[in-house]
């Protein structure tokens, strides 16, 4: 019986994503069906019997393309887990120049309504991805949707051919059973390909959208390095660089006064030795907030446990073994550790967390887990905001997950080539 049951699950589950498919698949061609049985009840003696039907058709699969193309996208993603960028053209600003006029990157209107109104209508027309989802609205019903109607249809003659006279009617009612129930579970299933196939962006949009992104990246590296270097720059002016000023002119001083007041002499000498092991201190500071030594000798895995010895939260580190990453991917995770860990401590008041090191394919993969507030949200400026930021540049991703109330999963990813 235990067997049973998750086959059972899967049957009902793959017969609802059937019809689910078939519901979002079919809308365009039932408004063209639709349409043709307007023109044939009008009959041909009326002029609109051949007009207003292909207006329907016309206005109803440009209106509803884009709408079934994001649902297609929505469930391919929620199912499969493959998520297909949409890749449509963002609007510009729309500015108001001195002469009263509102300029959209197209043209000039009188008012700012206008002026986005056209913009969204010429971008909808020179947009590629619309005519990418006209193609698709074309393909996807005699493909995907075909396959998929399978079921609904076997269960339609199962329950039409069990009601009909003579045992002909029956045997096709159970044969149409028999193949919705086989079928269920693998009828939606072509839907991913289909769309990942003729629904996702051209290799030209790809391209342009990574440019896009690394124009971006670069920027927010050029003011994080420079950010860096200022930080560094105070820190060396403010701590230690006055430490060892001070220090010069105590070992001067008490040069001058060793053969007329040897005593005092020693004092300075005394404090030189005291300002010299502070400045050494604050200099090992320093360079541990740039990169942490454990870091550079022992590798990530001994850095975040280093890490979680020092942190006021009770942290359990979990790892595989080696992992054989590069410095700067090394470097970033381990910064992305530190500043979970420490909003768990500033902001969600936690008492525990868990850090889960490991590979997942060609990928390295960190899950953080505090048992804090929760309610993280990302903001720009923020610091998670940041840390997306610096594993994008390695093309990394941070999901976030934070229920107000808690708990808050942050899990980072970054393709590795050398794992």
């Amino acid at each position: 019986m235990r067997q049973l049951r998750p086959w059972v699950v899967r049957v009902c589950v793959g017969f609802v994503r059937a019809c689910a498919v078939v519901g979002v698949t079919l809308v365009i061609p039932a408004v063209w069906a639709a349409s043709t049985v307007l023109g044939i009840w009008w009959g041909p003696a009326n002029p609109w019997s051949w007009l207003a039907p292909a207006v329907l058709v016309c206005a109803g699969t440009l209106g509803l393309s884009r709408p079934v193309c994001r649902l297609v996208r929505v469930l391919v993603a929620r199912w499969t887990g493959t998520v297909i960028p949409s890749g449509y053209r963002r609007p510009g600003p729309v500015t108001q120049l001195s002469t009263g006029y509102w300029w959209n990157g197209f043209g000039y209107e009188r008012t700012s309504r206008d002026a986005a109104l056209d913009q969204r209508m010429r971008l909808r027309w020179k947009d590629p991805a619309t005519w990418r989802d006209l193609r698709f609205t074309l393909i996807v019903p005699v493909t995907a949707g075909a396959v998929a109607a399978v079921p609904p249809a076997g269960v339609a003659a199962a329950v039409l051919g069990s009601g009909g006279p003579g045992p002909a009617p029956r045997l096709v009612g159970l044969l149409g059973l028999v193949l919705a129930v086989v079928t269920a579970p693998y009828a939606w299933r072509p839907l991913r390909p289909v769309a990942a196939r003729f629904l996702g962006a051209s290799a030209a949009m790809a391209l342009a959208d990574r440019v896009d992104e690394l124009t971006a990246q670069r920027a927010d590296t050029t003011v994080a390095q420079a950010a860096e270097i200022r930080r560094i720059e105070r820190d060396l002016h403010d701590g230690a660089q006055a430490r060892l000023v001070a220090l010069g002119l105590c070992l001067a001083t008490a040069e001058k006064l060793m053969d007329t007041d040897p005593e005092q002499a020693r004092a300075l000498m005394q404090e030189a030795r005291a300002g010299a092991s502070t400045s050494l201190t604050e200099l090992r500071e320093l360079v541990h907030g740039i990169n942490p030594p454990v870091l550079n000798e022992r590798g990530l895995i001994d850095a975040v446990r280093a890490f979680a010895l020092d942190s006021p939260l009770e942290v359990e580190v979990r790892a595989d073994g080696e992992l054989g990453l590069d410095p700067p991917i090394e470097s970033a995770l381990y910064f992305g550790i530190a500043e979970l860990v420490t909003n768990a401590v500033k902001h969600a008041r936690a008492s525990r967390a868990r850090i889960a090191i490991g590979r997942s394919g060609p990928a390295i993969v960190v899950e953080v887990e505090d048992d804090g507030t929760g309610g993280a949200v990302v903001r720009a400026g923020g610091g998670l905001a940041g840390l997306r930021r610096r594993l994008a540049v390695f093309d990394g991703t941070v999901e976030i997950t934070s229920p107000v109330g808690g708990p808050t999963r942050v899990r980072m990813m970054v393709p590795c080539a050398s794992l």
